[in-house]
């Protein structure tokens, strides 16, 4: 079924991309990006304790913490303005969330290797 919904958004990708306008205001937009940061935070910091303690669901918030970031990392970069708010976004993506998506990526692969 899941695999059946994914073909199905194939054909949905050429809408999106196609038919959306190239710019856009958004309503609540520092709330969407803080609510996005708050998600990342948590993430970031339940994956630590949970990895400390040796806690079996680790994995769990390290996939989705890498997720979250790079969808930040993603969106960061896509939505700048060219100039200096791009390199602010590229930089941000390379050297703060790309990275820490990595981690909590090789985290969680790691704890799953040594359950098998």
């Amino acid at each position: 079924m899941l695999a059946a919904c994914g073909l199905v958004l194939l054909p949905w990708l050429y809408v999106v991309a196609t038919g959306l306008p190239e710019t856009t205001t958004a309503a609540r937009w520092p709330v969407a990006w803080a609510g996005l940061d708050a998600l990342e935070a948590v993430g970031l910091i339940a994956t630590g304790i949970l990895a400390a303690r040796g806690d079996r669901r680790h994995p769990t918030t390290a996939t989705a913490t890498a997720t979250l970031l790079v969808l930040d990392a993603w969106f960061d970069t896509t939505t700048a303005a060219a100039g200096s708010d791009l390199a602010t976004a590229a930089a941000m993506a390379l050297c703060a969330e790309l990275p820490l998506a990595a981690l909590c990526a090789w985290l969680a692969v790691r704890a799953l290797r040594q359950r098998t």
